[in-house]
């Protein structure tokens, strides 16, 4: 690998770093957890950079190997002592005094409530901004898979929150706009 090469892929796993943080938060829900697989995404990365081919997307490489890393130790986790969720989020919620946090809390523990499919194919569309292609490649399955499961997610984050229309949804006008949108198609 020519220096400025392996330059410019540092750079690329540096500048992916708050991409990956806001994916593994959205899969676990776990601040510390998230920044653990982070880390532990970046160290498989460093080792594995050979594997790495020049010329293809960075960021879903990393994402997959997040990804990978979520759902490895999540099967491992499975046969570990489950904890009070509530209790979880009872420690790590603070009660907003604006209906803007409130919602986006409702929102937060809505997300949590997806299944693991659901919210992962949600936040790379939704979220993260990646095309139905590269999110199937992400997540080792069909693009209609993708769509469907994005389309599931949010009809269930709608029966969850329970919005119809932009006026369920915050009194401002930016939290109004934002939702009415898509119920304009």
């Amino acid at each position: 690998m020519q220096d400025s090469s392996a330059s410019d892929l540092q750079s690329g796993l540096v500048g992916a770093v708050p991409n990956l943080r806001a994916f593994a938060i959205s899969l676990c829900g776990d601040v510390d957890r998230a920044d653990d697989l982070v880390q532990e995404t970046l160290v498989k990365a460093w080792k594995n950079i050979s594997s790495f081919e020049e010329g293809t997307n960075l960021k879903a490489w990393l994402f997959t190997i997040l990804r990978n890393t979520y759902f490895s130790e999540t099967r491992k986790r499975r046969r570990e002592v489950s904890v009070d969720d509530d209790a979880i989020h009872a420690r790590l919620s603070v009660h907003p005094e604006q209906q803007g946090a409130a919602d986006l809390s409702d929102f937060k523990k809505a997300l949590l409530e997806l299944g693991d499919d659901q919210r992962e194919a949600l936040i790379l569309v939704g979220a993260e901004g990646f095309s139905y292609e590269e999110a199937a490649e992400i997540a080792g399955c069909a693009i209609g898979t993708v769509k469907s499961r994005v389309n599931r997610a949010r009809a269930r984050l709608s029966e969850i929150l329970d919005v119809k229309d932009g006026a369920d949804y915050g009194p401002d006008s930016a939290s109004v706009a934002a939702i009415v949108a898509p119920y304009r198609n």
